[in-house]
């Protein structure tokens, strides 16, 4: 499986997840089945708000998941349309996500529990 994970840097297993999945400058994806981390430019970080395309900038890395703080249900529906599922995690790094993700700790994200306005998730 791989998992997607918006950060603010390219420091891989070290990089601090950042608080809008959109905006983020990166994307960092780890496969779970061969432990590698490959982290994506964000080419879309600069978008008007809900206007992001997060499938366009990811549609060449075959994720299976987005794990974030928080996201909007707008978000949610586009990356269920594209076959994905996303997940909330209370962490502030990628490799605290894995762990939660191995420890079978992360919260699906639907469209009824989105986030609904800014400040609904913790590290914002």
């Amino acid at each position: 499986m791989k998992i997607c994970i918006p950060t603010g840097s390219r420091e891989g297993l070290y990089a601090k997840v950042h608080g809008h999945f959109g905006s983020a400058p990166f994307f960092t994806i780890y496969d779970t089945e061969n432990k590698s981390v490959r982290v994506v430019d964000n080419t879309n970080a600069h978008h008007s708000h809900g206007m992001c395309h997060p499938i366009g900038v990811l549609g060449t890395s075959s994720i299976d998941a987005v794990v974030c703080l928080g996201m909007g249900a707008r978000a949610v529906q586009k990356l269920n349309e594209a076959g994905l599922k996303a997940f909330r995690a209370n962490a502030e790094t990628v490799a605290e996500i894995i762990e939660k993700f191995k420890a079978q700790e992360l919260e699906e994200v639907t469209v009824e529990n989105a986030c609904a306005q800014h400040g609904c998730h913790p590290h914002e």
